[in-house]
């Protein structure tokens, strides 16, 4: 007897119970905005992310290359059919016979991580534009089939998305990642804007690093405008959980604004009350 996709969603509850509950710790934004879906869908998105977080924690918490390299040859395992006997395999497996995913964003993403253990600062905007497609960009790329039917046609907008996603990020996290000796503003930006590494250590907000900031900011938020062009291709019910991740993540950087550019001693954050407010305007306004 052949199990139906949505059976193996069912047999494989725990895990996916597994995945959100990573989901949940690590990133309120999306949980909010992604647990809107259609469960099947929102399981989905729960176990990448989850694979995402594996990735994430072996370079950021145990800077581990040879735990990378495993995970590259869990990875190739997966894709042979031999699924490794662990919650999010198991979880992505179910994924994977769903929906017609493509295995190269997974690749792509595990080679970001490779780039940031090996870290060294982007000199220009192209080199911290193709840092920002293989963490950030290949995300998108992996969310694709569970988001549209129409993969092919905003392959384009999904990039962009996720490496306006990834700009915010950095932005967002300056004093976090300088802490740990990395910066990821591009060096000839940082000549450009008048910034040195020494204004950086001594964490203040000079106007000159908010000329630079903005730079950043503003290209970032046209990256957010020009990925909404992708609203159309994506499925009906499933528009206004994106839509409601795109929102409440650009909102992170008028939230930096209102602080006035602080991100050297406060992690900030788009609170509960505003995300909530911000999903409340959008519903019954995206298009169906």
């Amino acid at each position: 007897m052949i199990m139906k996709p949505t059976d193996n969603f069912k047999k494989r509850k725990k895990e996916f119970d597994y995945c959100e509950k990573i989901i949940q710790r690590h990133s309120k934004s999306f949980y909010a905005a992604f647990s809107q879906l259609p469960k099947k869908k929102a399981q989905s998105i729960y176990a990448i992310y989850a694979f995402c977080r594996m990735a994430d924690d072996i370079v950021d918490e145990k800077k581990d290359a040879e735990q990378l390299q495993e995970l590259f040859q869990q990875l190739a395992a997966f894709e042979a059919g031999n699924v490794p006997n662990e919650p999010t395999w198991l979880a992505l497996e179910v994924v994977f016979k769903e929906f017609p995913m493509d295995i190269r964003p997974f690749y792509d993403m595990l080679v970001g991580q490779r780039m940031d253990l090996n870290f060294q600062q982007p000199q220009t905007w192209q080199e911290l534009s193709e840092y920002a497609y293989y963490v950030a960009g290949s995300v998108g790329l992996m969310l694709l089939p569970v988001l549209s039917d129409k993969t092919d046609q905003i392959i384009p907008h999904a990039k962009r998305l996720g490496e306006a996603m990834q700009l915010t990020n950095i932005l967002r996290d300056i004093g976090e990642d300088l802490y740990i000796g990395r910066i990821y503003l591009p060096q000839k930006e940082m000549q450009r804007y008048n910034v040195t590494m020494e204004d950086l250590k001594k964490q203040k907000v000079t106007q000159n690093f908010i000329e630079l900031w903005e730079s950043i900011a503003k290209y970032a938020e046209k990256l957010y405008q020009k990925s909404l062009n992708m609203m159309p291709y994506i499925k009906k019910d499933a528009r206004q959980p994106l839509l409601s991740a795109i929102i409440i993540y650009a909102e992170l950087l008028p939230e930096i604004r209102r602080n006035q550019y602080d991100v050297f001693n406060k992690r900030q954050a788009v609170s509960t009350r505003k995300k909530l407010e911000l999903i409340r305007t959008i519903e019954g306004n995206v298009e169906n």
